[in-house]
Parts: C-alpha cells; sequence; structure tokens
C-alpha cells in the first residue's frame, strides 16, 4: 500500500496530464467539451478512477463517454509517459454527477425560498389567539396603600437590624 500522499500527487499528475491530451485534441469528433474534475488513485496506484462532466445535451455526453473509452488506451500511454511510476495504473472514466446535484440542489433552495415568502404572508395577516400581551402584570396598588407597603418594609428592616446587633 503506498503512502496517501503519493496517491494523491499522483493523482493530480494523471489529471494534468489528461487534461492536457484533451486540450490539445483527440481526433474523435464524437469528442466534445470535457472537463476533468477530479481523480482518484487505489492505494496500490494500479488503477485511477477519472470523474469528468460533459457541457451540453445527453448525446453530447453518450457521445464524449463512447469518445473516452475508445481513447483510455492511448490516454494510458500518455499517462504512462509523463509519471515516474514503476507501473501505469489502469484509467476509468466516470461520468461526475456534479452538473445533475447541483441542479437538485437549486430546485430544493428555490423550493425553500417560496415556502419562506408563503410563510413570510401568512405571519403579516396572523393574529394573536389570545392577548397580546399573555403574561401576568404585578398589580397596581393605591397610593395610600403603597405608602402603608413601604412603611411594613422599612418596619421589617429594623427589626431584622436589631436581631443582628
Amino acid at each position: 500500500m503506498a503512502d496517501p500522499a503519493r496517491a494523491a500527487k499522483m493523482a493530480d499528475r494523471i489529471k494534468v496530464i489528461v487534461a492536457k491530451r484533451l486540450e490539445k485534441g483527440i481526433r474523435d469528433p464524437r469528442l466534445g467539451f470535457v472537463t476533468i474534475t477530479d481523480v482518484r488513485v487505489t492505494g496500490d496506484l494500479q488503477h485511477a478512477s477519472i470523474f469528468y462532466t460533459v457541457y451540453g445535451d445527453e448525446k453530447e455526453r453518450a457521445d464524449s463517454a463512447a469518445a473516452l473509452k475508445s481513447a483510455t488506451g492511448m490516454l494510458r500511454s500518455e499517462v504512462g509517459r509523463n509519471i515516474t511510476a514503476r507501473l501505469t495504473p489502469s484509467l476509468e472514466f466516470i461520468a461526475d454527477a456534479l452538473p445533475e446535484n447541483a441542479k437538485v440542489l437549486e430546485d430544493l433552495l428555490a423550493e425553500a425560498r417560496s415556502r419562506d415568502a408563503a410563510v413570510e404572508g401568512l405571519a403579516k395577516s396572523a393574529q394573536y389567539a389570545g392577548d397580546e400581551d399573555p403574561y401576568v402584570k404585578p398589580r397596581v396598588i393605591g397610593d395610600e396603600a403603597q405608602d402603608e407597603a413601604d412603611e411594613a418594609d422599612e418596619a421589617d428592616e429594623d427589626d431584622s437590624a436589631a436581631d443582628k446587633a
């Protein structure tokens, strides 16, 4: 089992090599606008999974997948010439589901926004089920009763001060 750092470096190098070769062009008219998104190499450095996306419709994606499958041998030879490893890893091209996942997330976010707007509309027209302020307020004591209550509190304080002395 190779070092994970070495596998990551090899994956990055394979990504660059394959992307440059695709940029130069492969003589296959089926190949569309392909972008290499990620490369993962197994721990023993024997197999590389290359993830890619294709700009276009389903027909262009299928044509590009067929073109990459037919060019796998040539791309593997190119990788073997440009990496410093004893064995050249086998290559597997996998269509990346990134655009589809992004579309699903965009749809979910749009649905969340519409639901938030509906809740906001309901909140503007909402009314309280009971009183506006359901908390109990302290009773208002008349002025005379308040003065008597203050005098009683002062007397209690005096008694407690006398008890301490």
